[in-house]
């Protein structure tokens, strides 16, 4: 006869089982979708700053101590007054988020896009906050004053040989999402000229 005791058993532990196996197709859909919506929240985010166009307008950028400093379409400001070294790029973020840039440092020579970027211990902070908006220009901007500044001497001597680097630090308007974009400075024909090199991710791992 049949042992209907083991059959319930049986019968139960199989319900069991595939209730089980329903939930967690669920969570894991649940997950993708919750994942999914991330992703496109953070999209919306995003900012991308890269050298502005030369069919766009110049920018004329203020500093504490001097007034007007100009960036050209697709170019950066470069200006040596009393000693001091001036330094405005002219951006454009291309992404769908606002940018806020968070600072940026200036390198003598021109690195190659398979040089990793410098450690953000070594980048000078804004004593603001610059807001790129998306599809706007926006600016970069960094003063080097002190005489006895090593840095400023090296950049001196990059400038007199007519190229640099520059690398900006930036992010969206949460704090979060923060990019470090490489550009290249040359000049050409007495105007400097501006070229995005590489983008960095910081606060996800680099899908490269």
């Amino acid at each position: 006869m049949a042992d209907w005791v083991v059959i319930s058993s049986l019968a139960t532990a199989a319900g069991t089982l595939g209730l089980a196996a329903t939930t967690y197709a669920s969570v894991r859909s649940a997950n993708r979708a919750a994942r999914a919506a991330e992703q496109s929240m953070l999209a919306e985010l995003r900012p991308l700053l890269v050298e502005s166009s030369v069919d766009d307008p110049p920018l004329h950028v203020n500093f504490v101590d001097v007034t007007g400093i100009t960036a050209p379409g697709g170019g950066a400001g470069v200006e040596l007054l009393d000693d001091k070294l001036y330094v405005v790029l002219s951006l454009r973020n291309v992404g769908r988020g606002i940018g806020v840039l968070h600072g940026g440092r200036l390198s003598p020579a021109r690195l190659s896009a398979s040089v990793d970027h410098a450690p953000l211990e070594e980048f000078h902070l804004l004593t603001r906050d610059i807001y790129v908006p998306s599809g706007k220009l926006g600016f970069w901007q960094i003063a080097f004053r002190d005489p006895a500044d090593q840095e400023r001497q090296a950049l001196l001597d990059a400038v007199e040989q007519g190229s640099f680097g520059a690398e900006v630090l930036y992010g969206d308007y949460e704090g979060g999402q923060r990019v470090v974009t490489r550009f290249s400075v040359l000049r050409a024909d007495d105007a400097w000229q501006l070229s995005a090199v590489r983008h960095w991710q910081v606060d996800r791992p680099d899908p490269r």
